[in-house]
């Protein structure tokens, strides 16, 4: 059985950009503070990690605005931001899917899309792959995306690869998941918050990163021109498009672990 995800892997340079990603995350994960406090560093984590994605889809507020827009949405306070509900739900349900996007991540993609679009689109429309007649979303101007038709071939074949054996770093796989969600926008209305948390998902569960310590969309945002360029060369389907888009997500994994790192020494210093 041929292994395509690892093929992604062999591509130039990504062995490499994987390294340093995993080298830092190993250092994140022996940091002392994280023997009594690893659920505080997740938590805090988790927050960042909804702002920035929230940031990504063109709703950009402070830490400290987005950590009170957490306060009042835990409060069942209306008026909230569509995109920032969408964010802090998924932020807050993530970790409870980790193992059924190991054995169905078409429930879990049809999931993280209810929790991010809840707000935004009507109630039959939630979960569900969009229409022919549909339009999708383009926060990061892509252009016109896949007929419904392609989206759920690719859909398929995507979740084919997720439920069979690689050899395949979990960085690897978490990009190729993302890219495929946003190359596709498979529901029309909150793509990217979907696409994002299904590639920290990835890291989760194939243990990376178990206890969901960083925040690859943090380090997405940090480059935020970079990601939008990224995304492009990987839909042409070019090897070398294939591999500058893993890079990048590798080098937003080292990000969010230098993040992730300095929310432990605060924490250390008290």
């Amino acid at each position: 059985m041929t292994d395509p995800l690892a093929q992604v892997a062999a591509l130039p340079g990504v062995d490499e950009a994987v390294a340093e990603a995993r080298s830092t995350v190993d250092r994140l994960l022996g940091h002392r503070i994280l023997r009594r406090r690893s659920a505080e560093v997740s938590t805090e984590s988790a927050l960042r990690a909804a702002r920035a994605s929230a940031a990504l889809e063109g709703v950009s507020v402070s830490l400290e605005e987005f950590r009170q827009d957490a306060a009042e949405m835990a409060a069942e306070r209306p008026g909230l931001d569509p995109v920032v509900q969408g964010s802090l739900r998924i932020s807050a349900e993530l970790g409870t899917l980790t193992e059924t996007w190991r054995q169905a991540p078409r429930q879990v993609l049809a999931r993280l899309h209810v929790l991010a679009a809840a707000d935004a689109v009507d109630e039959d429309a939630l979960g569900r792959p969009r229409a022919e007649d549909q339009p999708a979303t383009d926060p990061l101007g892509l252009g016109a995306p896949p007929v419904p038709a392609e989206v759920a071939a690719r859909l398929d074949a995507l979740s084919t690869l997720l439920t069979r054996p690689t050899k395949a770093p979990a960085i690897v796989v978490a990009a190729i998941v993302h890219g495929e969600l946003l190359a596709l926008r498979p529901f029309g209305w909150g793509d990217g918050l979907v696409a994002r948390a299904a590639e920290r998902l990835t890291l989760v569960q194939r243990g990376l990163d178990p206890k969901s310590l960083t925040a690859p969309e943090v380090g997405h945002a940090e480059r935020a021109d970079e990601y939008a360029g990224a995304l492009r060369a990987y839909l042409t389907g070019t090897s070398e498009g294939v591999a500058s888009w893993v890079r990048h997500c590798a080098a937003a994994v080292q990000i969010a672990a230098r993040d992730s790192l300095a929310i432990c020494e605060a924490y250390l210093r008290g």
